[in-house]
């Protein structure tokens, strides 16, 4: 697995979403490193990281993260994951090997309705990312249509930059992990987190992929210890869209377990 380390202190981990890579925690990761040692990973198949030989879903990766802080050794780091890097990180909460846990967006809280629409969405815009990808520069330049092609991810999408933008597709388009962990959203589904460890779970208010209104209603149900935040005129990867809301959404959430620990 690549991952980027930063700052010193106590470990905390940052996992991303479906197609996604490191780079997509770049808004915050230098504000975290002043409290962190912080370790931007990317996933086996996903970003620069190698493909496993065998197909990875969700479960798989969970394990491949558990394997990563014992090779590293790191003991108990805090994490934080978007989509399903945030549904990655409540499982790690939940088998104990995380000291704190924020998950932005999680994957896990839908009907079936609503699983079948982010595969979906998804697919396509992976399939977009793979086939159109020469004509993405161009599409950008304008502001309804760059707007089309991001707003399932970003609420801010006017002020992507064309790098942000070529790098997503890159990431998305290249991703060897993604069909595998696509296809495991069908088994998937979130699990209450009965450890006593803090548990932040925020979600952006236009979030067009896992939308707000339903998935922060039954996160709160199944995870009533939690402290559930609404992130205002964020969307799906609010870290862009508002990067010093989500810092001091993460550094309440590990200060809760520095606090917690000294009780």
């Amino acid at each position: 697995m690549e991952y980027v380390v930063r700052g010193e202190g106590e470990p905390l981990v940052l996992i991303h979403g479906i197609g996604s890579r490191w780079q997509v925690w770049e808004p915050i990761l230098d504000m975290l490193a002043h409290d962190h040692q912080v370790w931007a990973v990317d996933l086996p198949g996903f970003g620069s990281s190698d493909a496993i030989e065998t197909e990875a879903g969700v479960e798989h990766l969970i394990d491949y993260m558990r394997a990563f802080f014992s090779e590293k050794g790191i003991e108990r780091p805090h994490v934080a994951g978007n989509s399903m890097g945030g549904g990655i990180s409540l499982e790690l909460g939940r088998l104990g090997v995380a000291r704190s846990v924020t998950a932005f967006s999680p994957i896990g809280f839908w009907n079936t309705g609503e699983r079948l629409w982010t595969q979906i969405a998804l697919r396509g815009s992976r399939a977009l990312a793979r086939h159109a990808a020469g004509v993405v520069p161009m599409l950008a330049s304008n502001r309804v249509s760059r707007a089309a092609l991001f707003s399932l991810f970003y609420a801010d999408t006017a002020s992507l930059t064309i790098e942000e933008i070529l790098g997503d597709v890159e990431g998305l388009g290249g991703a060897e992990g993604f069909d595998a962990a696509l296809a495991s959203f069908s088994q998937y589904g979130a699990s209450p987190v009965t450890t006593e460890l803090p548990v932040t779970v925020a979600w952006g208010s236009r979030d067009l992929l896992l939308p707000y209104w339903t998935q922060h209603r039954r996160a709160s149900s199944l995870l009533p210890a939690a402290n559930h935040v609404t992130l205002p005129a964020c969307g799906h990867v609010p870290m862009r869209d508002n990067p010093t809301l989500c810092t001091e959404t993460i550094r309440r959430t590990t200060q809760d377990a520095v606090t917690a620990s000294e009780r």
